[in-house]
């Protein structure tokens, strides 16, 4: 008599979530995996750090002059209204990038939690344009101040300038953020560039030709102007908010915008 068994149920499917750590591990990968990442890190040191230094060495004559009306100080970060625009391409493509190819819809189905996606590349984009602001900086201020120390108007590293060369790191890495938001509510890399320093170098001034008090505090509350003052040892433009305020309203500015794009990724198919 044979004896019919029942076939062994097969073990139970287990699904590998990836956590936040392999999350930040992909979005590493996928930054440094690409050549425009190189390339934007490249135009950022040669138009933020060594610009800064061909500006320091054509004005330290006249800064040194009686005829001068500017501070030695205001000029030795003053390629980061280059930089800017590198951190802006930067932070576009993290995200956007990966719309226009449709990789996407694979870093949500690998990591399930679009959130978690979100945050992973805003670390990752935030810590590499902090680190990468403070160096340009750093170039700009040792080779600028080498020219000013021949004219006797050197600018010690500390204070004010050593707060804009930290602050420089700030504002880029906020800068990223700011167009990563962006980036992730378009999903358009043309668009995004566009739109952001439209914001941020063109409506940021336009608004200052509103008349009174309107006008006033718009300028002010822009997002390029409130975070730019944080990079500067002496700010061009002594109406606005000062370094650490202007900079807490960009970082508010900033967290707004990242909040509205979590909402519309959450809602929105990839």
């Amino acid at each position: 008599m044979t004896t019919l068994t029942r076939p062994a149920a097969p073990p139970a499917a287990t699904t590998a979530r990836a956590g936040f750590p392999q999350a930040l591990r992909a979005e590493w990968l996928k930054l440094w995996s690409v050549r425009s990442t190189w390339w934007t890190v490249a135009a950022t040191i040669a138009l933020g750090g060594f610009m800064t230094i061909l500006i320091c060495a054509l004005n330290a004559e006249w800064l040194a002059s009686a005829d001068a009306d500017e501070a030695p100080a205001t000029f030795l970060t003053w390629g980061l209204m280059l930089a800017q625009i590198c951190a802006v391409v930067l932070g576009a493509l993290v995200v956007t990038g990966e719309y226009s190819t449709g990789m996407v819809r694979t870093s949500f189905a690998a990591v399930p939690s679009r959130g978690r996606v979100m945050a992973a590349k805003s670390v990752v984009l935030s810590g590499v344009l902090l680190v990468l602001g403070v160096v340009v900086a750093l170039i700009g201020y040792a080779g600028g101040n080498w020219f000013f120390e021949r004219e006797d108007i050197g600018v010690a590293l500390e204070g004010d300038m050593l707060r804009a060369v930290l602050g420089s790191g700030l504002f880029l890495a906020g800068i990223g953020l700011f167009t990563v938001a962006v980036g992730f509510i378009l999903r358009h890399t043309a668009g995004t560039i566009s739109a952001v320093l439209a914001l941020m170098l063109i409506i940021g001034n336009m608004v200052s030709l509103l008349p009174g008090a309107t006008g006033e505090w718009l300028t002010k509350l822009m997002p390029g102007n409130a975070g730019s003052g944080i990079a500067q040892a002496i700010s061009w433009n002594p109406d606005l908010l000062n370094p650490w305020t202007g900079f807490s309203v960009f970082v508010l500015e900033t967290a707004v915008l990242m909040a509205v794009a979590w909402m519309v990724v959450r809602r929105r198919d990839a």
